[in-house]
């Protein structure tokens, strides 16, 4: 089975097209064996890309996270998958529209030089209402913005929303240390008030035009970056009033673009992915043919 590694500022995806996509008979499980980075591919989480109309530039798009669960989008995979088709010209430049279990999402290549390229993609109108996120404290809310939620005896003020998938905003004017942010990280995912868990990002405003982001995500854990929350920290921004519509989010390794359309009640976010190498899984992997024992995390 062969396979391509793609990464969009350090957030990495093994990419398998679905014309080389053989019989997995226990896919989340494959899913969890392949991305391990120390006896698989390792990576953040592993696409699965199919053309559906090549003359329309048409693709189905399917995520898996690195513990094998299958959450709704992600920006990253997006230009990632995107990235891909280009670098293959399976969908003729500059425009692929995937279609996602959150909906129809368009990517626009922007710019390319050998393995990199800079892709603009839509990432939906952001649900705010609490039943649209989930959020679920037994009360409905039209917004969550600086919901008092308490986590280890400390109240934490977090702003909710969701763009396909949930996220979950704290604002911070100092980032706290690693083993303290994992912990709330950890702590606020698997939250009661999160009935499928949620993303969190820890979020310092610098300016009315530029956020800097830590992400901790849903079903991995810490990311270098992430697309849907880099635009959910930075919707959670405009929200509180803090920034412009239009806001640069810093991420460990460089920066995207988001910009919040009031017209058309519509996020964009523009950035960059870079194809990494191809590779051929062994059957041994592909085939699951040896019993696991290792303790799932």
């Amino acid at each position: 089975m062969v396979f391509a590694k793609i990464h969009a500022l350090g957030n990495d995806f093994i990419l398998i097209d679905r014309e080389d996509w053989g019989d997995i008979p226990d896919i989340n499980n494959f899913v969890w064996r392949v991305c391990d980075r120390h006896t698989g591919v390792g990576g953040d989480g592993l696409l699965l890309v199919s053309v559906a109309d090549r003359a329309a530039d048409r693709a189905d798009f399917r995520i898996f996270n690195a513990d094998g669960t299958e959450p709704e989008i992600s920006g990253n995979g997006l230009r990632c998958a995107a990235a891909y088709l280009f670098h293959k010209r399976k969908a003729a430049p500059p425009r692929v529209l995937f279609r996602t279990p959150s909906g129809d999402r368009e990517c626009q290549l922007l710019s390319s030089s050998e393995n990199h390229y800079e892709i603009r993609i839509e990432m939906g109108t952001p649900r705010l209402a609490s039943t649209d996120i989930p959020f679920d404290d037994g009360s409905y809310h039209e917004t969550v913005i600086d919901y008092p939620l308490s986590i280890n005896q400390e109240i934490h003020p977090v702003t909710v929303l969701s763009l396909g998938n949930p996220h979950c905003a704290l604002f911070v004017d100092r980032f706290p240390a690693r083993i303290e942010w994992h912990q709330i990280g950890r702590e606020i995912e698997s939250h009661p008030f999160f009935p499928n868990r949620t993303n969190i990002e820890f979020v310092r405003v610098m300016s009315r035009d530029e956020i800097e982001v830590l992400f901790w995500e849903r079903g991995v854990g810490e990311t270098l970056a992430s697309g849907s929350g880099a635009c959910g920290a930075a919707a959670a921004a405009i929200l509180k009033g803090r920034t412009a519509r239009k806001v640069t989010v810093r991420t460990s390794l460089g920066a995207l673009i988001v910009d919040w359309d009031e017209g058309k009640n519509m996020i964009h976010q523009s950035g960059p992915a870079e194809v990494v190498f191809e590779g051929r899984l062994t059957a041994k992997m592909t085939g699951l043919t040896t019993p696991d024992l290792r303790i799932k995390r």
